[in-house]
Parts: C-alpha cells; structure tokens; sequence
C-alpha cells in the first residue's frame, strides 16, 4: 500500500480516482461546538464553556475546513476619505404618534436604521411593535412578519387591540431569502417588524435557527437590507435568563438602537428603557400601563408610581430619581425584622443588592445602626428598576425608618449618594429633581450639601425647603417632623 499511486489505491478499495479529489476533502464539513452565550467555538464539547465561563451553552454546528484565499494586490479599490468638518443633514424621523415610543427613540424613527427590543416572554414586546406597526401604516407602507405565531394568532391580537383596520401588511415566515426578496421588491414595505429574529434562519447554514451562527447571518442580512433600501427595520429579540439578548453579543454591537421593555408580571407598569442609541440619548424610559386594550403610555409616571402612597408609613421614603433626561419620583421600601436564622436574608427588588450591602455596612460602622442580625428586605414600588447611585440616602432613610419605626416626613423627597467614609456626596440635575417634586406637591428635600453651601437647611426661591446633609448620621434626627435639622459636624 505504501509504494502504490494514488490512482491504484482508489482502485484498492473500488472507488473511481478522480484528480483533486484529496484537495476537496480538505474543504468538507466537519462538526465544532459553539458557545450560545459569547458564540466561542470548540473542536469537541464540553460541559462549561471557557470563554465565559457558562455550564451547558455548547451546540454541535457544521464548520467548514477550507480555508479562505488571501488577498492579493489589486483585488481591492481605494477608498475616499472625507475632512472630519463639514455639513451633514439630520436624519429624518418617522413619528409613531406613540409618545413614550418616539421619547425612547430619540424622537421617532430614523430611516434605514436596524432597531432591537428585548425582553421577557409575555412582556408586552409583540403588542408595543403591533401598536407601533398599526400608527405608522396610516402614512407609511408597513409589514410584520411573524416567525413566532400564524396569521391568524396575530390577527386575534389585533382584534384584541381594536387594530384591524390598520393596513399593515401581515406574513409569518422564517426563511430570511424570502423574506429579504420581499423587502427588495419595488412595492415593498418602509418599516418592518421581524418577530423574532431567533426563529428565522438562512437555508445555506446547516445550524438550527436560534444558534449563534444563524442570529448573526439572519440580522446580518436584514441589516444590510435595511440599509440598502432606507427600511426602518424593528427587530424582536429574546433575552436569557439574566435578563440579557440571546445570542451573539455582536448583535447588539450591529443595530443602531437596543431596547430593553421592562415589568414585573405583578404590576400592569411596563418600562420601555433604551441602553443604545446612535440617534438619541441612552437611558431614556417610557412609561406604559398594560390594559385590556393594549398598552397605554404614561405622559406623568412619577403621578402614577405614587398613586398607592401611604403617609405616616414607617420603611417608606421618596426617591426623586432621574432616567435619562426624564426625573422621576418612586417610593423606595424597607423592611428590617428580626432573622430566627444565622444568616440573615437580605431581598432585594428593583435596586442592586451589592449596593445595598454597601449601605448596611456604612450605616454598622459609620453611624453606629446595628442591622447586621435582621433580614432586610428591600423593594421599589412599581416595579421600576433603579440604578443610579443617587439612590443611596433613599435606601439609608427607608432602612432606618424601618428600624426605629419612625416615619420619614410625609412631604420630603430623598436623593443622594453615600461615600464609604459615611459623607453624602452632590448628584447631577438637582434642578430637575427639586422641580419635579414641587409640581407633585413636596415641601421638603433631603438632599446632599452642595459644594457652595455650608450646610443646614434653606428655603428655595420656589418654596420648597432644603435639608442639606453632609454625613449620614446627620439623617438621624430628621425622622421625626418637628426636630430640627442637625448642622454639619466637622471633620478629622
């Protein structure tokens, strides 16, 4: 066998030579196994990925051997570079005449643009792009095509929704080389929704639909669509159980905005939060109330996250907080009880739980407040998520309220951040902040001492009463109404 030619041993074992034929068996397929979390690829499986480090993500794809043919000279054209300085036009928008919508968006549409929502099963995300589809197919040539349900599931919605009349150009279909096709035709659609984009899948690739080989080619050529044929293109993504889009994470990175629509299946509040957006700015929410007819923006969400308010309720205090360019105002609870456990429980609900072991900490070693033997149990009611850290003196007010069991002043709002030496530092926009709370009905503000000033409190132009603090145990005393505001002390 070792001195035949290659001709003779293809006749060995019955097979007809033909010439190159060991050439192209360096192009056939084999298997590998990519991670569906960060879309890292092994030549065999594993339990963990170690790339990021996730148990059970790997799924067997098809990968081709062959390897590409290098670049030559002369296979390419130059480029043409432009000065960084001239005249640029704004990009047009396209109104939705859905205010919250249009406010997350940047102020509508943007034209060939590739748009991303994400989001919990059930949340709302399929009802929202309907909405939005039905709005903007009075002027606009809009399509949905669902992936996920049939004609007639969406149209059951749509009844549902009172929404059809709308002329919105309805299609269930996976196969992206049909669905691009239609988007290229001449009488083809300006918006189109792609419900989701984990159900579609490209014929050519041998991966099932949802690997991470088929959401990068799928998005990849709708993309490039959209941007070929200036269609505002809306797509549905799935999130994991952390909360975050399946799939690669260069789909993020490959859309112009991300949406994340937020909500706790307990409240009808939904958040509509933009984390990316290369037409507006990021951190920006709309506020909708889920009803029988479909979402219903919220024009005033500090009016609506206060509506439930108690007085004189021990745990509770007001959080003049700030999305985006937006302020709004939620009221943070507490509860501190006794733990019959060794280790006590510490819940959190709509806030970051390192923070808050930050707080209980500060407050143990800096102000002498002994939490660390109760539960605590910490929520934001309406189920908005809060990550700003001027929420810090909120938490601290609401916790001490709970453990001393006097209320925080009924009237006051509370913002701030706290140092780990226990000082309260100045947040951005208090302006906005103060405004928001006097237009609610707020006579008070326990706020961080600013730069300029030197401490104790003042009254404001507009009337409403500043109680500027500088450490935290000068929070102590303000839980009762009638006590004094305490100076500043100084320090070491």
């Amino acid at each position: 066998m070792r001195g035949c030619e290659r001709g003779d041993e293809a006749a060995i074992y019955g097979a007809p030579f033909h010439p190159g034929a060991f050439e192209k068996t360096l192009a056939r397929t084999t298997s590998r196994y990519v991670c569906q979390n960060c879309g890292a690829a092994y030549p065999k499986w594993s339990g963990k990925c170690d790339a990021c480090g996730e148990w059970n993500t790997l799924v067997e794809e098809q990968a081709s051997e062959s390897v590409p043919k290098g670049l030559g000279k002369g296979q390419g054209r130059k480029i043409e570079f432009v000065a960084l300085s001239g005249v640029s036009k704004d990009a047009p928008r396209r109104m939705t005449q859905i205010q919250e919508f249009d406010r997350v968006c940047g102020g509508g549409l943007v034209n060939g643009s590739a748009l991303l929502v994400g989001g919990d099963p059930g949340i709302g995300k399929s009802t929202l792009l309907l909405q939005v589809t039905c709005c903007l197919a009075q002027e606009t040539r809009c399509a949905y095509i669902s992936g996920e349900e049939a004609v007639d599931q969406v149209r059951m919605r749509a009844a549902r929704l009172g929404l059809v009349n709308a002329p919105v150009a309805l299609a269930a279909a996976n196969n992206v080389r049909d669905i691009v096709a239609s988007l290229e035709a001449a009488d083809g659609p300006q918006v189109a929704v792609i419900d989701s984009i984990q159900t579609m899948y490209i014929d050519t690739l041998d991966s099932a639909p949802g690997t991470v080989a088929q959401v990068r080619a799928c998005a990849s050529e709708l993309i490039r669509v959209a941007k070929k044929r200036g269609i505002t293109l809306l797509i549905v993504g799935h999130v994991t159980k952390d909360g975050q889009i399946a799939g690669p994470r260069v789909l993020e990175h490959m859309v112009d905005t991300v949406l994340y629509f937020e909500g706790e299946r307990g409240h009808q509040f939904r958040i509509l939060r933009a984390v990316k957006n290369r037409f507006g700015p990021t951190d920006e929410i709309g506020v909708f109330e889920m009803s029988e007819d479909g979402l219903v923006e919220v024009p005033n969400p500090s009016e609506l996250f206060l509506a439930d308010r108690r007085r004189d309720i021990t745990g509770t205090a007001v959080f003049a907080g700030l999305e985006g360019t937006r302020p709004v105002l939620v009221e943070v609870q507490a509860l501190v009880a006794p733990s019959p456990l060794g280790t006590p429980r510490r819940a959190v609900v709509g806030w970051d739980s390192s923070r808050l072991a930050m707080v209980l900490a500060v407050l143990e070693a800096r102000c002498g407040v002994a939490i660390g033997a109760n539960d605590v149990y910490l929520s934001v009611a309406g189920g908005l998520k809060i990550s700003e850290p001027a929420a810090d003196l909120a938490v601290a007010a609401a916790l001490v309220s709970s453990l001393t069991g006097e209320p925080v002043p009924a009237d006051a709002v509370v913002f701030g951040e706290i140092g780990l030496s226990g000082e309260i530092r100045a947040v951005s926009q208090t302006d906005q902040r103060l405004k928001e709370a006097t237009k609610l009905g707020f006579n008070r503000a326990i706020m961080p001492q600013p730069r300029r000033s030197r401490g104790g409190a003042g009254a404001a132009a507009d009337g409403l009463r500043r109680v500027e603090l500088d450490h935290l145990s000068d929070l102590m005393p303000l839980f009762q109404a009638d006590a004094p505001p305490r100076p500043p002390r100084g320090r070491d």
